[in-house]
C-alpha cells in the first residue's frame, strides 16, 4: 500500500511540471535562438501596446484575425522580428497601410519596415494571422489550444503556453524580457459563449450569430499570462478589503459548478490575506483578480488565473508533501495565485532562470500554511516535498535558447527558500525581503543575480557560495560528523568550492550555531554519549561517522 500511495503522489507531481522541464535537451538549435535570444531584430523596439483582436471558431478549431503591435523606437533598424508558430499562418503586416515584406525563419517572420525608424517615434504595425493552432493533448503541460466541451456538449475552450510560448496562437514579440505595457484583447465567439481574458471586462459587443467581449490590461503584462477562456459560464464576485483598498474577486465557472464553486472558492479571500502579508500588496488591483474554470488543471494567466482542479483540496485531491498539510487548501487557488507576485509581477527575463517563478511560488504555499497553522505546520509540509526533487540538472538552465532548468525548480527552490528563512534568523526580516523584492522590483522583468544580489544585501549575509550550490550544482551538502574523546568533529563534503553555510544543532538540549567547513572542525562536549540533534530546516544531508 505505501509504494502505491508513493506512486500517486510521484505521477501527480509528475503531472504538475510542464513537460518542457523534463526534456535535458543539451544540442541547440537555431530556432532555440531565435526564439530564447534577444536578437538584434528584437533589441531596438521596446513594446508599449497591443490590440490583440480575433474570431474564435471552436466548430473547426480555428482562430482568425490581427495583433496591432505598438512599440518606441530605441535605436536606428528596418527589421522587425515577429514570432508565430505553424501551423498559423502569418499572412500579411502593415504599417500605415502599407504592406510589409516578411522573411519567414521557423516560428520568426522578419519584418522589412519601409518608414524611417527614428529614436523616440511611437509606432505600430499590424499582423494578420489565421488557420487551425496547435493543440494541447495535454494542456497547460506541452501547450496550445484545448478544444473541449462540457457535461451539457458546450464548447469549453482554453489557451494555455507557458514554455512553449505565446506564439503558439497569437503574433507577439516572444520573449520575456520586453512586457507590453498595456493591452486590449478583443474576443468574437458564437453567441450563447463567453470569453474571459485578462483585466477587466470593458464592453461587450453582440451581433447577429456572435458575441465580442473586449478585456483590457492596465499593466505591464508576459506573453504567456495572456489568455483566452471560453465557456457557458455563469459569473459571481466579492469585493476583498487589502492593503490598497478594495479589490475586486471575479469567478467564471461552468454552470452546472456555480453552487460548488461559491463555497469551495473560499481559499481565495485567505489565499489574499496571507499573500499580503508576506508578499505585499496584490500587484494589479487595477485589472482585478479572476479565478476562470478550465478543461485542464490551471496555469498563472495574470489577473486570470485559470483552474481545473475538480473543486478538491491538495493536487486533485492528494498531498504533495505527504504530510496532511496538504489537503488544507486548494493546490492551484493557492499556487497559481502566488505567481500573481512571481512570475506576473516579478519576471524572469530568460525562462533559464524561470526557478524564480516555481521556486518562490512553491515556497508560497507553505507561507499559506505557516500564517493559518504555524511555522511547525509550514515546516512539515515543505520539507515532506522534499521526497519529490530528482537532484537530475541544476535549478538555472542555459541561456538565450529558451531552456528551462530541472522540474526540481519547484521544491528543491522552495527547500533553498526555507534554508535561507533560517540563516536570516530573523521572520520579521524575511518577511521585509520577500515583500521588498515585490516592491523593489514591481512589474519588472529580472535576472537570477538580481535577485541573489537584492537577498544578500537586505540579509547581511555572504551568499554566493550559497546560492550556487543549490541553484547552479546538483549536490546537496552533507554535514559529516563524529563523537570522539569528548569532542564533536564535523565539517561539509559534497559542495561547491565557495559554499560556506552555518548550521543550528541542538547538542545535549542546548540550542547553538556552528559553522563548518570542508575541513574538520572541533567542539568540545560533556561525554562520548552527548546527543546531537541537526536542525531539520535545513535543506542537507547529515552523515553520522
Amino acid at each position: 500500500m505505501k509504494k502505491i500511495i508513493a506512486l500517486i503522489f510521484i505521477c501527480a507531481f509528475a503531472n504538475l511540471v510542464n513537460a518542457q522541464l523534463l526534456q535535458k535537451k543539451e544540442n541547440f538549435t537555431r530556432q532555440d535562438t531565435l526564439r530564447g535570444s534577444i536578437t538584434p531584430e528584437r533589441d531596438w523596439w521596446d513594446l508599449t501596446y497591443y490590440h490583440l483582436d480575433i474570431t474564435v471558431n471552436p466548430d473547426n478549431k480555428t482562430i482568425s484575425g490581427k495583433n496591432t503591435i505598438q512599440y518606441k523606437v530605441l535605436q536606428p533598424n528596418q527589421v522587425m522580428q515577429i514570432d508565430l508558430q505553424p501551423p498559423l499562418q502569418l499572412t500579411k503586416v502593415t504599417q500605415n497601410g502599407k504592406e510589409l515584406t516578411i522573411k519567414h525563419d521557423g516560428n520568426a517572420h522578419f519584418i522589412t519596415l519601409k518608414n524611417q525608424q527614428n529614436i523616440g517615434d511611437i509606432n505600430s504595425v499590424i499582423a494578420y494571422y489565421d488557420g487551425k493552432p496547435r493543440e494541447a493533448v495535454r494542456a497547460p503541460w506541452d501547450g496550445g489550444i484545448s478544444w473541449k466541451k462540457d457535461n451539457n456538449g458546450n464548447h469549453f475552450v482554453a489557451s494555455s503556453c507557458q514554455g512553449l510560448g505565446a506564439s503558439v496562437w497569437w503574433p507577439n514579440k516572444d520573449h520575456m524580457y520586453d512586457e507590453v505595457d498595456s493591452m486590449l484583447i478583443s474576443v468574437e465567439v458564437p453567441k450563447g459563449l463567453t470569453n474571459v481574458s485578462n483585466g477587466r471586462l470593458r464592453s461587450i459587443e453582440n451581433k447577429e450569430n456572435t458575441t465580442v467581449f473586449h478585456w483590457f490590461v492596465n499593466n505591464p503584462i508576459n506573453n504567456y499570462g495572456v489568455n483566452i477562456n471560453i465557456g457557458d459560464y455563469a459569473n459571481f464576485s466579492e469585493v476583498y478589503q487589502g492593503e490598497k483598498g478594495d479589490l475586486d474577486l471575479n469567478y467564471y465557472v461552468l454552470k452546472d459548478n456555480l453552487e460548488k464553486a461559491k463555497e469551495h472558492f473560499k481559499d481565495t479571500p485567505k489565499m489574499m490575506k496571507a499573500f499580503e502579508h508576506w508578499f505585499g500588496p496584490y500587484p494589479f488591483y487595477e485589472d482585478s483578480f479572476k479565478l476562470v474554470e478550465v478543461p485542464y488543471l490551471g496555469m498563472e494567466h495574470q489577473s486570470s488565473v485559470t483552474y481545473g482542479n475538480q473543486y478538491k483540496k491538495g493536487y486533485l485531491g492528494h498531498d504533495l508533501s505527504g504530510t496532511g498539510w496538504g489537503l488544507k487548501f486548494d493546490f492551484i487557488i493557492i499556487h497559481e495565485a502566488g505567481h500573481e507576485w512571481f512570475a506576473n509581477n516579478i519576471t524572469n527575463v530568460d525562462i533559464a532562470d524561470m526557478w524564480i517563478h516555481e521556486g518562490f511560488t512553491a515556497y508560497s504555499e507553505n507561507l499559506f500554511l505557516d500564517y493559518y497553522y504555524g511555522k511547525e505546520a509550514a515546516s512539515d509540509y515543505v520539507i515532506g516535498t522534499r521526497r519529490n526533487i530528482q537532484n537530475d540538472r541544476p535549478l538555472i538552465g542555459h541561456y538565450n535558447v529558451n531552456n528551462e532548468g530541472s522540474s526540481d525548480m519547484y521544491y528543491k527552490g522552495a527547500n533553498m527558500l526555507h534554508t535561507l528563512r533560517q540563516l536570516v534568523n530573523d521572520d520579521e526580516k524575511w518577511r521585509k525581503i520577500l515583500r521588498g523584492l515585490n516592491s523593489n522590483f514591481y512589474h519588472q522583468t529580472v535576472t537570477t543575480k538580481q535577485i541573489e544580489n537584492y537577498i544578500a544585501e537586505q540579509s547581511g549575509l555572504e551568499l554566493e557560495g550559497f546560492f550556487n550550490q543549490y541553484l547552479r550544482s546538483t549536490k546537496i551538502p552533507v554535514l559529516e560528523y563524529k563523537i570522539e574523546d569528548k569532542k564533536l568533529a564535523y565539517k561539509w563534503s559534497n559542495t561547491v568550492e565557495d559554499f560556506k553555510m552555518p548550521i543550528q544543532v541542538e547538542i545535549d538540549g542546548q540550542t547553538l550555531w556552528i559553522t563548518p567547513s570542508i575541513k574538520n572542525q572541533t567542539l568540545k562536549l560533556k561525554s562520548n554519549t552527548s546527543e546531537i540533534k541537526i536542525d531539520r530546516d535545513f535543506y542537507i544531508e547529515v552523515k553520522a561517522l
